[in-house]
């Protein structure tokens, strides 16, 4: 079957969690990852402690606002997963050993949880791997921040080894994500390329120089490494969205 004519089943983790307050999660996730980041990096063990309970008490606050203990459960699965893909991705791109407030968050957060609470919690966070369509619309909102940031970190520096080595870490997870999810994950990448395109048309971005070399390297590696079949509709979806976003902004124009 052609891939553009798959479709996944419903997600069954939306009857706990919906898709509104998934997007919400991974919001949170990416929110949090970056907070204890800067608190591993740029604070003192004392004031990284304070950020990370004040964190740790914001995060249970929102899971525990959910109807029922399977919902926060799934609530809490969301969040733990979200912010371990970004320490992953932050890790396996920065090269970094560790980051203290982040694994002090995590233990923080699961601490408080009695047996019947920690075997929800293990269900859901495992369920969420489980299937390509469970939780996909935290998935789809959690990559597309992760995404856009690894672009972002790669055309910010101004060393072209670091712009393509990032650049290249950026290809990898998305060639990675094509085959992990085999019916939504070639949307996924092209959703990615056309918000990079997008950006750069409306922003200036990566419009010379080493951003816009490894901004070129990154399209390249994605049309030489995918599938034909997956290449020509990443290809063609990516273009019909930065079209879609053109058209936009000529009507609006024309509006004003």
């Amino acid at each position: 079957m052609n891939p553009a004519e798959q479709t996944l089943p419903p997600d069954p983790l939306a009857l706990h969690v919906d898709a509104a307050a998934q997007r919400q999660a991974a919001r949170l996730a990416e929110e949090s990852f970056a907070r204890v980041f800067r608190l591993s990096v740029a604070e003192g063990d004392a004031e990284r402690l304070k950020g990370v309970a004040q964190l740790c008490t914001d995060l249970a606050d929102w899971a525990a606002a959910a109807a029922d203990p399977e919902a926060r459960a799934l609530r809490l699965a969301l969040l733990l997963a979200g912010m371990d893909q970004w320490g992953l991705a932050w890790s396996r791109a920065f090269g970094l050993v560790a980051i203290p407030a982040l694994t002090e968050l995590v233990g923080a957060l699961r601490t408080g949880l009695d047996e019947a609470a920690e075997a929800r919690f293990l269900r859901h966070f495992e369920g969420i791997a489980a299937a390509e369509e469970n939780a996909i619309d935290f998935k789809v909102e959690l990559r597309r921040g992760l995404h856009l940031a690894l672009w972002h970190a790669s055309i910010a520096t101004g060393h072209r080894d670091e712009a393509l080595r990032l650049a290249g870490e950026l290809g990898s997870q998305l060639l990675a994500l094509a085959r992990s999810m085999p019916v939504a994950g070639w949307r996924l990448v092209a959703d990615a390329l056309a918000f990079i395109q997008i950006r750069c048309l409306a922003e200036g971005l990566a419009a010379e120089g080493v951003a816009q070399e490894a901004t070129q390297a990154l399209f390249g590696a994605l049309a030489r490494e995918l599938p034909a079949p997956q290449r020509d509709l990443v290809m063609a979806h990516s273009a019909r969205a930065v079209m879609a976003w053109q058209q936009a902004g000529r009507a609006s124009q024309q509006v004003h």
